[in-house]
């Protein structure tokens, strides 16, 4: 266990109470995420569990937006591509005033350091993906349980990026949208959307590749960053309001720490501070305050995903239903279960069977080590008691064979088979 990080346990992100509404069906997800977990993709396609896939370019401010939700610094940053791997996040509220994180690849291992979860989640990626900028589409699932955080799980994926650096792949853009995908057209999973406020938000990579897979927007929450650096006499205020490209879930802006801010170790709660006062200040945004801030998409996201959960359960819960039905008919084919004792190798032998076993081999002399012989005849009277569920189980193995055979030849299609 990691020792804890003193300068490191102070709650930076008060999220407001209506943030945690969620509370209620979250957790349930959250179980069967971690049920579901050691399962791959294509063993239960018909289950997809609800999630929210954050989406967005490479620098587009995704990894600024997720640690302002759980109030750390905590993931890999840079000027290359940071997420070369998809990052399952599965937040969990607790009580009391310690977060840390645990990894599923290091069971009973708790992170107090945060810094330390950023480069366990570095090695893990470049075990995996190697150190070429090289991008995997195998999962890294971490936890982090803080008294500051909703309750939810976020799916960190690879940025787009469009030129391929170190080892890539020239087509490297394709294969990171396909790994994008296999997430977001799932349509149990919300999409988190994130474009930058600095570039042509029409043409937006998030938005462009939501579209394909939900070209309703019904499943898709936009998120614009980076809006106190937009070119003076601009703003987003059209697209908060979905006048330019419409979602039916909305749009949220924020505000986020510069590259510069995290070199200056500015704190997470100072983001907070200054981005308050920036659109508190701000003539346009002022007055459209339910839009802006990361405590209004923090609190916009609780409540989406948690009608989106008691929409989907009850579909799910059936679903599980009729799959243990169908498993549990299987099993009842293969014949009862037979279960015998496990055979205990010193059963009917006792200390004084041994002691005389080595007199009568050793004579009046004393011995050090038990004898050969002795050995070989205690052993022996022990293996004989294997013969007979040895010949019952093959007596069951050649009764089976024949119910076989016989249920072969009498098949209507047997002799098109021979």
């Amino acid at each position: 266990m990691e020792e804890r990080n003193l300068n490191d346990s102070v709650p930076t992100n008060p999220l407001p109470a209506s943030a945690f509404i969620g509370s209620s069906v979250v957790p349930i997800v959250n179980k069967l995420q971690d049920i579901f977990a050691p399962l791959e993709k294509d063993d239960l396609p018909e289950f997809n569990l609800p999630q929210v896939a954050v989406v967005g370019s490479q620098s587009s401010g995704k990894s600024s937006v997720l640690e302002a939700l759980v109030g750390r610094d905590f993931l890999p940053r840079g000027c290359d591509i940071c997420t070369r791997r998809p990052l399952l996040l599965q937040l969990q509220r607790n009580s009391g005033t310690e977060e840390w994180g645990e990894f599923r690849h290091l069971p009973n291992k708790r992170f107090y350091d945060f810094s330390e979860i950023r480069r366990e989640i570095q090695a893990d990626t470049e075990r995996e993906a190697g150190k070429n900028w090289e991008v995997s589409d195998k999962e890294i699932r971490l936890k982090i349980f803080s008294p500051n955080v909703l309750n939810i799980t976020l799916v960190d994926l690879p940025g787009i990026t469009k030129v391929p650096v170190g080892n890539q792949p020239s087509d490297i853009e394709t294969r990171i949208k396909n790994l994008v995908k296999v997430y977001i057209k799932q349509e149990n999973c919300l999409i988190l959307a994130v474009s930058p406020a600095n570039s042509d938000l029409a043409t937006s990579d998030a938005l462009q590749i939501a579209k394909e897979v939900d070209p309703t927007g019904f499943r898709t929450i936009g998120v614009i960053t980076k809006l106190d650096i937009m070119d003076k006499g601009t703003d987003a205020c059209k697209f908060l309001l979905g006048k330019v490209v419409p979602l039916r879930l909305g749009y949220v802006g924020v505000v986020n720490r510069s590259q510069e801010d995290i070199h200056k170790n500015r704190s997470i709660a100072e983001a907070f501070a200054y981005e308050e006062q920036f659109f508190e200040d701000h003539p346009i945004y002022n007055c459209v305050s339910d839009r802006c801030g990361i405590r209004q998409l923090a609190k916009k996201l609780s409540q989406i995903l948690e009608q989106h959960i008691r929409i989907v359960l009850p579909k799910l819960k059936s679903g599980l239903n009729s799959r243990l039905v169908a498993v549990i008919k299987e099993l009842h084919t293969y014949g009862d279960v037979m279960e015998s004792k496990d055979v205990d190798p010193c059963e009917d032998i006792t200390d004084d069977d041994i002691r005389i076993a080595i007199l009568n081999a050793t004579g009046l002399q004393n011995a050090l080590f038990v004898p050969e012989v002795p050995f070989e005849n205690l052993v022996r009277r022990q293996i004989a008691r294997l013969l007979e569920p040895s010949l019952q189980c093959l007596h069951y193995v050649h009764e089976e064979l024949l119910r076989v055979i016989h249920s072969l030849i009498h098949h209507p299609s047997f002799f098109l088979w021979v």
